[in-house]
């Protein structure tokens, strides 16, 4: 019987590890995990050091502290864990973000704590990071920030602490999900109404007052005051958010959206100068939006990367063959299949020079080398086999990384479809396709190119379900319409 139990127990863990990859955070830097933890420490003592100036301090007001003390910084630890768990790329400067925010709100409840309204110290804070790092990390941070108040003197009425809790909640989910500027607006509209009315109905109507009080946006405890100045807060917030995103490498559903405006001046010139390539990409992100929203990925993120992806391409855009028009084609003329490499490979690393000029976010920027990860050209290595070239492999390989994430995994596999889907006769099967699109994925997973991805072998099947699905939308018949000297018909 105990044989088969750790049978079981090792072919349970065999699955799992085929399902899901081990998924390897980014490395922080030791400097930059001093320099966190120091912050951790401070936060620490600045909201546990009051319990130290009781008098007299007896052994017990000494162990009372300590365990307060250890409290927060355990609860700091694992603010910074759930964070890392949501975000396995998040860096260090997002982390020190959001240390430093918890860390500022417990110095604003020290100093201002009765001026300022409790909601306009906790809710703001939360909606940044909840745009730019999810909503989990936001709802963690909310919990910490709320629970944990450096003054045990100052008593919050119930309450508001549950109004509190409720708004910082709502913030936190819909942040984490809110697309647009215009829809950030609206947030700071409602969410200090739904405040004010809360509180009128929870609190009293004898806490309001308008025009008494010279220094009403400050009167801590007037109702009006405090939804008005978290109305106030919240704007300056949205105001500030594209610095923040500037600063510590955000990356808002907002921002994506406006990256992805075909207007924009890169993808302006990609349109021009390069159009076989801009309509290449068109078509893999119809395959790769379908394939991220099967498995539930980051469908803003991959359209816009998708964009992106091939910008290295302007700089020699008819040394790819869709820009060529058929006439010439600058690689028979080199005649040198280790040059035509050095081309290719040239397309990824003039792409991250683009996007360093443009300033695009680091994981837009990371389609640009991962979606070709280290595949082998190929066309030219049987060029250089042909020519019996005594030459290695390696020199007909992109230089990677291979995808880091699923998203960009995607786009690599989308990328290899795209062109062997569209070459396909109409009449094919849905057998036949989806034969074709299994053979490139293979040969991406057994070349080790998906190895890092963390894609599981049922997201896998997805990606291959969507993929026939969408070339099943594209491959369509369309009728001969008669036409005559003096009509045509549609």
């Amino acid at each position: 019987m105990q044989n088969i139990i750790t049978t079981l127990k090792k072919l349970f863990y065999l699955w799992r590890r085929s399902q899901v990859p081990l998924k390897q955070p980014i490395k922080i830097s030791r400097i930059d995990n001093l320099i966190i933890f120091l912050v951790c420490i401070v936060i620490s003592i600045i909201s546990s050091y009051k319990l130290l100036l009781i008098s007299p301090l007896n052994i017990s007001d000494i162990f009372s502290w300590f365990l307060t003390f250890t409290e927060i910084l355990i609860s700091s630890g694992v603010l910074i864990l759930v964070s890392k768990k949501e975000n396995p790329t998040i860096s260090s400067r997002q982390i020190f973000l959001i240390i430093t925010l918890l860390l500022a709100v417990q110095i604003t409840k020290l100093t201002l704590a009765s001026t300022i309204s409790t909601l306009s110290m906790i809710i703001p804070p939360a909606l940044i990071i909840s745009q730019g790092m999810g909503s989990i990390t936001a709802l963690a941070w909310v919990s910490i920030a709320s629970l944990i108040w450096p003054d045990p003197e100052i008593v919050i009425n119930n309450n508001l602490f549950f109004i509190l809790l409720v708004c910082a909640s709502i913030v936190s989910l819909l942040g984490g999900r809110i697309r647009s500027r215009a829809q950030l607006l609206q947030l700071s509209i409602f969410v200090p109404i739904g405040s004010f009315l809360s509180q009128w109905i929870l609190i009293g109507k004898d806490k309001i007052s308008l025009i008494s009080k010279q220094d009403f946006v400050l009167a801590n405890g007037d109702i009006f005051s405090d939804s008005l100045l978290l109305a106030i807060a919240m704007l300056f917030t949205i105001l500030f958010i594209p610095i923040f995103e500037s600063i510590f490498g955000l990356l808002t559903k907002a921002r994506l959206l406006e990256l992805a405006d075909k207007e924009k001046p890169l993808i302006r010139r990609l349109s021009l100068e390069a159009p076989g390539t801009f309509e290449h990409t068109l078509l893999i992100c119809g395959l790769a939006e379908e394939a991220t929203r099967m498995i539930g990925g980051d469908i803003d993120l991959i359209k816009t990367g998708a964009l992106y992806h091939d910008i290295g391409k302007l700089h020699a855009p008819n040394w790819f063959i869709e820009n060529q028009d058929g006439s010439k084609n600058p690689h028979d003329e080199l005649d040198d299949p280790i040059k035509s490499a050095e081309v290719l490979q040239a397309h990824v690393d003039e792409g991250l020079k683009f996007a360093r000029k443009n300033r695009l976010p680091k994981l837009i920027a990371n389609f640009i080398p991962e979606h070709q990860g280290t595949l082998k050209m190929g066309y030219f290595f049987q060029k250089a086999k042909e020519k019996k070239l005594d030459i290695n492999e390696y020199y007909f390989r992109y230089k990677g990384p291979i995808p880091q994430s699923k998203e960009t995994a995607i786009l690599m596999l989308a990328d290899g479809c795209e062109a062997a889907l569209r070459a396909m006769n109409i009449n094919a099967s849905d057998k036949e396709a989806l034969k074709t699109i299994s053979n490139i994925i293979y040969a991406r997973e057994k070349d080790g190119q998906l190895d890092n991805s963390n894609l599981s072998k049922g997201e896998i099947f997805l990606i291959k379900r969507a993929f026939l699905n969408v070339w099943k939308r594209i491959r369509h018949r369309r009728i001969q319409y008669p036409t005559s000297k003096n009509n045509t018909f549609s």
